[in-house]
């Protein structure tokens, strides 16, 4: 889909967000205590119920196209300190001794999933996620890329980022991201307020931030992405758009602004923060609104549901070809059919099926050093869920798609969607999607629904269903 006058995403139509009336206060009763997934797979990794053998994780690999690309995940689960906000598969250690064994186990892992495929495979991105990554010491990262290297093909384009906290990082980690040849790097800064950090246990200075983006321009990083957050303890509007203006200084290439999510039921040191002391659902709004007004107005264009970008950023590029994608890091440019992810917790996405990793580090350590993979789960893809993965990840990627085209591109008449038609007419009688036929699409004050919009399509999602993130 090119960029046109019409397209939700193009440039015309971003300049006009700021006069795009608010969501009407009826809505916002409507869905307050609502939950929807966040759709980084389909189906949902609460579905996620199928057992693998190593048998069968094996035959998966070695049934890959070989003439392919693969993206590989990489997962540190690691950190010094908890952020009380934080709803990653992390852990936290007081010394190197874990974090030593893990990454011998790592690099077990990296050598029997490349001896497992077809042959030596093309890689075209690797990310490096936690956790803290760059908890570990820099000459252990050197000699995992090389590692990596020597098992796989990697394409001289290749995208390496890795996530980075710059209140740990060190000047000589920095220079071995240089070396080893990461090309992006994507930095927590969550916020500014210091009141806000003091009630999410993350006191980071803002010159903290500053010294990080520096050094890795310094060394050749030159693609960096600033993770923001909406939604904390304490928060207001005017804090976030003071987060953003300094943020702005820093002249990062992405923004990735999330909004809290709140499950303690899940994440218990989630306790920690005071429900009491959450932005309310206007709230929210009002603060993700406040960011994306400034980005917008900074010539930043908007990615989905939270991503924003210049606009010679290769997302931007996606965006306007109709190719932009969403996994598990959230909307991305990678076009490869197969991510193979590494380390506890780390999630795979192949052509026939999902798995994932065991979460415990012990056990993942354990099966890993015994000679097998640690699959504990997954989630074999059937006709149908590849199909209502492609209308999601649409809804998701242009809030808006054709369903006649998804349809057809999967062998289905388009009658396949006749309930889900019936249902969208209510969300149509509310202003909220507007149905031409066939084609669905997200009104712009509804953006931020796009979640619940993309539910109507899930065949597995249960109206009682609570462990998602609350739908605004």
């Amino acid at each position: 889909m090119s960029a046109t006058r019409g397209h939700p995403h193009s440039p015309e139509a971003q300049t006009i967000m700021s006069a795009i009336k608010p969501i009407r206060p009826d809505i916002i009763a409507r869905f307050e205590g609502q939950r929807a997934p966040r759709y980084t797979s389909y189906p949902t990794a609460p579905h996620f119920t199928h057992t693998f053998s190593d048998a069968d994780y094996q035959t998966l690999l070695t049934g890959l196209d070989p003439d392919s690309s693969l993206s590989l995940y990489l997962h540190v689960p690691f950190c010094q300190t908890m952020c009380w906000y934080c709803g990653c598969h992390t852990r936290i250690v007081a010394s190197y001794s874990p974090i030593e064994a893990y990454l011998h186990a790592l690099e077990a892992e990296i050598r029997m999933m490349a001896a497992a495929l077809p042959q030596r495979m093309n890689v075209r991105h690797i990310h490096w996620g936690g956790g803290t990554p760059t908890i570990m010491a820099p000459d252990a990262f050197r000699h995992l890329m090389s590692i990596l290297r020597d098992c796989f093909e990697l394409r001289s384009d290749a995208e390496v980022a890795v996530e980075i906290d710059p209140r740990r990082i060190s000047e000589e980690m920095i220079a071995a991201l240089g070396e080893s040849g990461v090309t992006r790097a994507s930095l927590g800064v969550q916020t500014f307020d210091p009141v806000v950090q003091k009630a999410i246990n993350r006191i980071q200075s803002f010159e903290q931030t500053a010294r990080a983006t520096e050094g890795l321009r310094a060394t050749g990083i030159d693609a960096i992405n600033f993770d923001l957050i909406y939604g904390l303890p304490y928060q207001t509007a005017a804090s976030c758009e003071d987060t953003v203006a300094r943020a702005l200084d820093l002249k990062p290439d992405q923004f990735s602004v999330f909004g809290y999510a709140h499950v303690p039921w899940m994440k218990k040191h989630q306790r920690m923060i005071d429900w009491q002391s959450l932005p309310n659902p206007n709230q929210r709004l009002a603060q993700f609104a406040s960011i994306a007004d400034r980005l917008v107005d900074a010539k930043y264009r908007r990615i989905g549901l939270d991503h924003f970008a210049r606009p010679d950023d290769p997302l931007v590029r996606c965006l306007d070809a109709g190719t932009l994608r969403r996994n598990f890091q959230g909307y991305t440019s990678d076009q490869c059919s197969t991510l193979l992810g590494l380390g506890a917790s780390a999630v795979g996405s192949l052509p026939q099926a999902y798995v994932q990793s065991t979460t415990q580090v012990g056990e993942y350590r354990r099966r890993i050093e015994a000679g097998s993979f640690a699959i504990q789960r997954g989630r074999r893809l059937t006709a149908e869920d590849r199909l209502r993965r492609d209308v999601i990840e649409r809804i998701m990627c242009d809030f808006r798609v054709d369903l006649e085209a998804v349809a057809g591109k999967h062998h289905v008449d388009v009658d396949y969607f006749a309930e889900e038609l019936v249902r969208l007419w209510a969300l149509e009688h509310d202003g909220i999607v507007r149905v031409d036929g066939t084609v669905v699409s997200l009104e712009q004050a509804y953006w931020p629904l796009a979640r619940t919009v993309a539910s109507v399509f899930d065949a597995y999602l249960q109206p009682e269903e609570q462990r998602h993130a609350a739908a605004i």
